[in-house]
């Protein structure tokens, strides 16, 4: 294998690139993927008070239809599934990270 290019690159070139990889950029950070999942964990628990209140109101005979509660049971149960499977991304993306050898 053919080093010979290697030659031409110095300590400055190589601790720019590593500032460069160190720095995240914009969307892509870590923190702004946590924070847009805990978001739709508050969105979930929404649609799930709100099943369970159509439900209390089905069950004191408060509710016109069911639609509305088999509506909200849908939303929640949707939502749910979403941040689950969102859940397990991360927590398999986490023990990829904890697996790799430095």
């Amino acid at each position: 294998m053919d080093i010979s290019a290697l030659t031409n690159v110095s300590a400055d070139d190589i601790k720019i690139a590593a500032e460069k990889a160190k720095t995240p950029t914009g969307a892509d950070t870590f923190a702004n993927a946590l924070g847009s999942a805990m978001g739709m964990v508050n969105e979930t628990n929404s649609y799930i008070n709100k099943a369970e209140s159509e439900e209390i109101r089905f069950a004191l005979g408060e509710a016109e239809n069911t639609h509305d509660l088999q509506v909200a049971q849908y939303k929640a149960n949707s939502a749910l599934q979403f941040t689950v499977a969102v859940r397990d991304k991360l927590l398999d993306a986490y023990k990829e990270i904890m697996n790799m050898q430095i």
